[in-house]
């Protein structure tokens, strides 16, 4: 069921909508009741049943199997009577041992720092929730916890390890681990447990609490901190260019990460470099056409399509444009959802990088494209947070 109610005599609160600005007063929610702006349709709030109990139990699954990830073998690959095994974390190993820690860097920060925190983070402040107690800066960390999660990449990461083995199927024997099948469960369990995050319900949640536990807390800690700011808080211009200057960065970078090679593979000795066409292109040749589809879309549509509507985005708000108002928003909403799915590509390479080194028979290295497709994917990502849908309803001059 879905409640789209603007009338105060309804609401127990009454709160501003994070894209359009709108102020909405929503009643008090049932078990499986949302609340959705009737102006942009964005989803306000969304009340599931046994949600804290739900994420406990998911975040405390999750982190078992991430561990369970981490101690077995991973990934066993065979050619030519050789055969290289490795672990999840010895991809980060062999990257930085390959001179290319940036990589190493991005897979230990997306695919387990920012888990680990925010399924640590979860289960700290639910615990106490739970209990009816304020946890210590607990505010403080779901703020953080919003910032991190879409930068949480574990599921974007499988895919990529699933498409890098499909391109080697053909030429070696794979043998999946045990910690293969416990990363999958890993990220169903993390799957979970964001979809169960409703962050007006948990900020209500810390609110609530806070005010029993008065003696713990200042005043200024007892504010509601849910409440989104009002479009005329920012500075407009400011937020325009900045995300100009994201833009350009991106299209900058997406020029060389479509120009050099992305990854390098030595075969008896030779070199033979390939771009993120020519990885398409030879996929396609080799009548792999699903992978040849996901890498295109992923690594060439993705990025182009989401630079043209973070343009288009910018562009209109900077014009004071009120056309296709509800248009710009999905495409803003499309845009930011389907951003990060681009580091499909850079995880192939980190995954086909770790598991094919044989020497001189055959090895795989990153390009250097690899370190301007990851820029172009970071700031398309930044430009998105950057730009404020709130101005696309709000087109005055004063903001």
């Amino acid at each position: 069921m879905i409640i789209k109610n603007t009338e105060p005599s309804l609401a127990n609160e009454t709160e501003i909508c994070h894209e359009c600005d709108l102020n909405i007063a929503i009643p008090s929610l049932k078990i499986n009741q949302k609340a959705v702006c009737p102006r942009c349709g964005y989803l306000l709030s969304a009340k599931r049943a046994n949600a804290f109990e739900r994420i406990l139990a998911f975040a405390f699954t999750a982190l078992i199997f991430l561990l369970a990830s981490v101690l077995f073998n991973f990934i066993s690959f065979k050619s030519n009577g050789l055969e290289n095994d490795i672990k999840m974390l010895d991809s980060i190993t062999i990257l930085i041992d390959s001179g290319y820690s940036a990589l190493a860097i991005i897979e230990i920060i997306t695919v387990f720092v920012i888990p680990v925190f925010v399924l640590v983070s979860l289960i700290y402040i639910v615990s106490f929730l739970s209990q009816g107690r304020y946890p210590a800066k607990g505010h403080v960390l779901m703020n953080i916890i919003f910032k991190l999660l879409p930068w949480n990449m574990v599921e974007i990461f499988l895919v990529g390890t699933l498409v890098s083995l499909i391109k080697i199927i053909s030429m070696a024997e794979i043998i999946l681990g045990p910690s293969f099948f416990a990363f999958i469960l890993f990220s169903v369990s993390m799957t979970a447990v964001l979809l169960h995050i409703d962050k007006r319900y948990f900020y209500q949640a810390l609110d609530s609490t806070a005010k029993k536990n008065k003696n713990a807390l200042t005043s200024s800690a007892l504010k509601p901190k849910f409440a989104e700011t009002h479009a005329t808080d920012f500075n407009r211009s400011l937020s325009i260019q900045k995300t100009w200057a994201l833009i350009i960065t991106s299209i900058l970078l997406y020029i060389p990460a479509n120009m050099l090679p992305i990854m390098n593979t030595w075969f008896l000795g030779q070199d033979e470099p390939s771009t993120i066409i020519g990885g398409v292109i030879l996929l396609w040749h080799h009548g792999s056409y699903p992978i040849a589809m996901v890498i295109f879309i992923a690594s060439i549509m993705v990025p182009i399509t989401k630079i043209l509507v973070l343009i288009w985005l910018n562009y209109s708000v900077q014009t004071h444009s009120r056309q296709l108002e509800h248009q710009r928003m999905k495409m803003y909403r499309i845009a930011e959802f389907i951003g990060r799915w681009s580091m499909i590509d850079i995880f192939v390479v980190i995954i086909l990088a770790s598991l094919v080194q044989l020497g001189n028979t055959m090895s795989i290295f990153p390009g250097v494209a690899t370190f301007a497709f990851s820029g172009v994917v970071i700031m398309t990502m930044l430009a998105a947070m950057s730009f404020e849908p709130k101005l696309i309803y709000n087109q005055t001059e004063n903001l």
